[in-house]
C-alpha cells in the first residue's frame, strides 16, 4: 500500500526565502508542496518552478491579509491534496520609514500582513493537524525582531510579535504531537538585497562576522529540519540565521 503524502504549505513562496523553502521541502519524496501568492500570475509562477524541477507541488492564490480568501485557499488545498500537516509561514511585507513620520497604513498593513497572517492561517490548518495529532508550524521571523532597527518599527515589531506567538502556540499545542518554531533570517541575498547600493551593502557586511550575506538555500535548510520527522522534540525555539550578526 502506498502511503499518502503529506500536505506542505509555504505562504509568499513565489521568489526568494519563499521560493527556496518549498523546492527544499518538495525534494522531499514523502511530500506534497503548495505554495502561496498573492497573485493569479504569481500563484501560476510557483506552479510552473514545481514542473521545471519535477517536483510534485503547485502554487494557488492566497492573499494571508484577507481572513476569507485565507478560508477558501485552506479549504481549497484541503479538499484537493489532503489536510496541510506542515505549514510555513513565510508571507510578509516592509513599509519602512521612521515612527515620526510612518502613516498608521503603512503601520497596520504591516503588522496585519506578518503577524495577522500567523494567527489566521495557523488556526485555519489547526483542526486538520489536530486530528491527525502531528503537524509542524514554522514561522519565519528576522534577526531584527530581537536587535531592533532605526526605520522599521512596524517590521520589527511585526516580527517580534512572531516569536512570541511562537512560543504561545507551542504551549497550547505541542501536547498532540504539533510543534511550533521560528526561523530568524539574518541579511539574505535576494532581489531585495541586491537592488541597494554598494556603500548600503558595505556597511551591511560590516556588521556580519562571517563577512557575507546568507543564501535562501541556507535559509531552507534548517526550516526543512524543522518540519521534519527529526525534530519531533523541538518546539518554541527560534533557530537565528545570521552570520553571527546576533547571537541571542
Amino acid at each position: 500500500m502506498v502511503q499518502k503524502k503529506k500536505v506542505a504549505l509555504v505562504t509568499g513562496a513565489s521568489r526568494g526565502i519563499g521560493q527556496a523553502i518549498a523546492k527544499e521541502l518538495a525534494m522531499d519524496e514523502s511530500l506534497t508542496v503548495i505554495g502561496t501568492a498573492t497573485t493569479e500570475d504569481g500563484a501560476s509562477s510557483i506552479s510552473h518552478y514545481f514542473a521545471k524541477w519535477g517536483l510534485d507541488g503547485d502554487g494557488i492564490k492566497m492573499d494571508v491579509s484577507d481572513p476569507s480568501s485565507v478560508e477558501e485557499g485552506v479549504k481549497q488545498v484541503t479538499s484537493a491534496y489532503g489536510p496541510p500537516l506542515i505549514l510555513v509561514n513565510n508571507a510578509g511585507i516592509t513599509r519602512d520609514g521612521l515612527l515620526l513620520r510612518m502613516k498608521e497604513a503603512d503601520w497596520n498593513d504591516v503588522i496585519d500582513t506578518n503577524l495577522g497572517s500567523i494567527y489566521r492561517v495557523s488556526k485555519a490548518v489547526l483542526k486538520g493537524m489536530m486530528k491527525e495529532r502531528w503537524g509542524r508550524i514554522v514561522n519565519v521571523s528576522s534577526v531584527v525582531g530581537q536587535m531592533g532597527n532605526a526605520g522599521q518599527v512596524n517590521y520589527c515589531a511585526s516580527k517580534a510579535g512572531i516569536e512570541g506567538l511562537s512560543r504561545s502556540l507551542a504551549k497550547e499545542i505541542s501536547g498532540r504531537g504539533i510543534t511550533v518554531n521560528c526561523v530568524a533570517p539574518g541579511f539574505i541575498d535576494t532581489s531585495m538585497t541586491s537592488e541597494l547600493t554598494d556603500d548600503v551593502k558595505e556597511s551591511m557586511l560590516s556588521t556580519i562576522p562571517m563577512k557575507r550575506l546568507g543564501e535562501p538555500s541556507e535559509i531552507a535548510s534548517v526550516v526543512g529540519f524543522l518540519a521534519s520527522k527529526q525534530a519531533s522534540y523541538v518546539t518554541g525555539e527560534t533557530i537565528h540565521v545570521n552570520g553571527g550578526m546576533f547571537m541571542g
